[in-house]
């Protein structure tokens, strides 16, 4: 019997960590010989060139005059459904739980009970929606009629516990990095036009919304570019991006700090700095920190939701509480005036990244978790990494 899966995918197919992951793990599924149907308002952008296996359904909004906003939902649900038939998908694995748990339900019940949903909760859904009491509901609905949900982090899990009173269980599944494309780059030549041989790379990463704390990024490299030669690079876009580029000017920054936009090739960027920062004030899991890791970088970051679980504090880099600008910064003039140090830093990423966040094992627990809501043997598996 042919035990390869039809699975619909639902994600915000625009940048960001639960898109990035959605979509990687979508071509990895489709690798495997299992049939990927995206059903999204527009092609993720992590989607790339044709794929064997993969297929998109793009969600068309009708802007009825009856309705003051276009009703999305509707059509995303409605979509689902159609592709779910047509395609006789065994499953719809959405990514966030409004709205796409929501139109999923709905899907289903325009389907039947064949058709199973899986959920995975990245953080926003929880950290920032659920704490609207109007919303809360709404959230616990999609969760409690998911066939299976997943969390990112073991803190994503307790939170959405605490918050909305869930019983069912939960699966953590972490985030994970293709190690085919996140490794040390050689990024010399692109490092020089940058920072002099003698200077150190600090680099952030983000869309530069308030919850980053791209301020205390500035700070920190105030602090540190007192003692070190060193450089920042920002990458990335968003609305905090003209505060930071005021305060930059106004401390005479400004020669000492870039600012690259939004870049694709991920890996060969962050190969050049020697620092990621990450000050976050709420991040489920970080998976900036995950690809930084993969390609040799320490993260200097804060103790903010699952960082802990990612980022080993002493080991792959290191962790100070929420907004303690000070301590970040001498934990990263230590980290960059100690070779020693980094370099043993350094070797920690690569083994946790390609061993613990590998793709090929987090791809197996996700099919795991399909198999078991469908009821069927689960397969032999290929090998996970090692």
């Amino acid at each position: 019997m042919d035990q390869k899966l039809k699975i619909g995918i639902t994600c915000y197919p625009s940048l960001g960590g639960s898109g990035v992951v959605a979509t990687e793990l979508g071509k990895l599924l489709a690798e495997q010989g299992h049939q990927v149907h995206f059903i999204a308002n527009s092609i993720p952008f992590r989607l790339g060139k044709f794929q064997k296996n993969i297929f998109y359904h793009e969600v068309e909004v009708n802007d009825y005059y009856v309705f003051r906003y276009p009703p999305y939902d509707l059509s995303l649900a409605t979509k689902m459904a159609q592709v779910a038939k047509a395609q006789q998908l065994d499953l719809l694995h959405v990514h966030y739980a409004v709205p796409h748990a929501v139109c999923a339900f709905l899907a289903k019940q325009m389907v039947g009970d064949n058709l199973k949903v899986v959920t995975t909760l990245h953080g926003t859904d929880i950290t920032v929606l659920a704490q609207d009491e109007s919303l809360k509901d709404l959230i616990r609905l999609a969760i409690n009629e998911s066939d299976a949900v997943t969390a990112v982090s073991q803190d994503l899990i307790r939170e959405t516990v605490e918050l909305l009173d869930i019983q069912r269980p939960i699966d953590l599944t972490y985030n994970f990095i293709d190690k085919r494309v996140y490794y040390p780059r050689d990024a010399a030549s692109l490092r020089r036009d940058f920072a002099a041989p003698h200077e150190k790379i600090l680099m952030h990463i983000s869309n530069f919304r308030p919850v980053k704390r791209t301020q205390d990024v500035v700070e920190v490299f105030r602090q540190v570019q007192e003692q070190v030669p060193a450089k920042l690079l920002f990458v990335g876009e968003g609305p905090d991006l003209p505060k930071i580029q005021c305060k930059i000017k106004e401390l005479g920054l400004s020669d000492k700090v870039h600012f690259l936009g939004r870049q694709d090739d991920i890996a060969q960027v962050i190969s050049m700095a020697d620092i990621l920062m990450l000050p976050s004030e709420k991040e489920s899991f970080g998976l900036v920190a995950l690809e930084a890791m993969a390609c040799g970088v320490p993260t200097i970051g804060s103790q903010a939701g699952g960082i802990p679980e990612l980022v080993l504090h002493g080991k792959t880099g290191f962790l100070s509480p929420i907004g303690d600008t000070k301590s970040m910064a001498e934990n990263a003039i230590r980290l960059l005036t100690n070779e020693h140090l980094a370099a043993d830093m350094r070797e920690a990423c690569l083994q946790r990244a390609h061993h613990d966040f590998c793709n090929d094992s987090i791809r197996q627990e996700y099919e795991q978790i399909y198999y078991r809501v469908l009821g069927r043997e689960i397969p032999s598996l290929n090998p996970v990494c090692g």
